[in-house]
């Protein structure tokens, strides 16, 4: 920026025609759609429930793709206009099923940890199993969506052909693994937290992610200042904003075995990690396995995914080091070009 005056009124000047100009650009915005792609209501359970994207072609897999996102924010992300990671696993060749967690109430407050991976998760693989007259199914987990599917692979390889997860957390003690989210986890009072409020906002968690990287907040704002003229941009930009603030909550009791069983206590990784009693012993995932990691990711950090190679006892596995950020991997134009046919590639020849 130019800082003498006549530089000062030129910046003011052109910061102006751009705010008149994105004025016009959203005039002529009537909505904002997500997750558009064509899919149908095939199962439900309570507030969860499973979408299955339509085919106008016949699969280059016979075998369905469950997939399940992260719970505090929704799925749409992985379906937006342009840059649908859903719709290019269906051009690829998949025939996929993606899992939708909901809106807990208050009324859910006592689900556990259980209910969703014994329950939900369990229930919803049978049904893509039965439904498809197949033994396994391929799944895929996202973010904490993948770490509930490698404990959900653990305990039940038999119902899975084979599992990729996408930026996914397994070791989550923070020594140097450079995000202050692992760190800030050990010392929140969540017993205090789950028995004041019950159900956890997703608001309340979601200022926790905000914090990791406070600059962003304020530089994404100047960035879409370059983009008010352009509709597109601008929708690109609407859309992502409408997934960052529908935030659903989370159910007190999961979040309390979220945060001290595998945050605090570390317990997944170190094999001591129990779900309704069993053990989780990661060596019982023997499933072929590929792991996509951002070699960018400040949310989920290349030290919190990685271990997880060394510790289950599958003897196919491959990882996939994409560049880029969290959020990169799902929307970012070269993950439709490389990395999701790159996936798709994997899945079919493990078909």
């Amino acid at each position: 920026m130019n800082w003498n005056p006549a530089g000062l009124m030129e910046e003011l000047t052109s910061t102006t025609q751009k705010l008149a100009k994105g004025y016009e650009t959203l005039q002529q915005i009537d909505s904002v759609e997500v997750a558009t792609t064509p899919k149908d209501l095939v199962w439900q359970r309570d507030h969860v429930k499973i979408y299955h994207y339509r085919r106008e072609t016949p699969a280059k897999c016979a075998t369905p793709v469950l997939v399940s996102f992260a719970m505090l924010n929704r799925h749409d992300v992985l379906d937006l206009h342009d840059r649908s990671l859903m719709k290019k696993l269906i051009e690829e060749g998949l025939d996929v099923y993606i899992m939708d967690w909901g809106y807990p109430t208050k009324a859910d407050r006592y689900l556990t940890m259980e209910d969703y991976i014994d329950g939900y998760m369990n229930d919803a693989i049978d049904f893509v199993r039965k439904s498809n007259k197949v033994e396994k199914i391929h799944k895929m987990g996202i973010c904490q969506g993948g770490t509930y599917s490698m404990i959900y692979a653990s305990l039940y390889p038999e119902k899975l052909k084979s599992l990729t997860t996408y930026v996914a957390p397994f070791d989550f003690e923070p020594g140097g693994n450079g995000c202050m989210l692992y760190t800030w986890a050990k010392y929140i009072d969540v017993d205090t937290m789950v028995d004041s409020v019950g159900t956890i906002p997703g608001e309340m968690i979601d200022s926790a992610f905000g914090m990791l990287k406070p600059s962003m907040n304020i530089s994404k704002y100047l960035g879409v200042m370059d983009s008010l003229e352009d509709k597109d941009k601008m929708l690109n930009f609407l859309r992502m904003e409408k997934w960052k603030t529908d935030l659903p909550a989370m159910p007190g009791e999961m979040y309390r075995k979220y945060i001290k069983d595998l945050f605090r206590d570390n317990k997944l990784i170190k094999g001591t990690f129990e779900l309704g009693g069993r053990k989780v012993d990661l060596k019982n995932m023997t499933v072929p396995y590929l792991n996509v990691y951002a070699t960018d990711d400040n949310i989920i950090p290349n030290a919190s995914t990685l271990p997880i190679m060394n510790a289950i006892g599958s003897k196919d596995k491959k990882e996939y080091p994409f560049p880029g950020g969290h959020i990169g991997v799902f929307v970012g134009s070269k993950s439709q070009k490389e990395l999701a046919p790159a996936v798709a590639k994997w899945v079919v020849e493990r078909c």
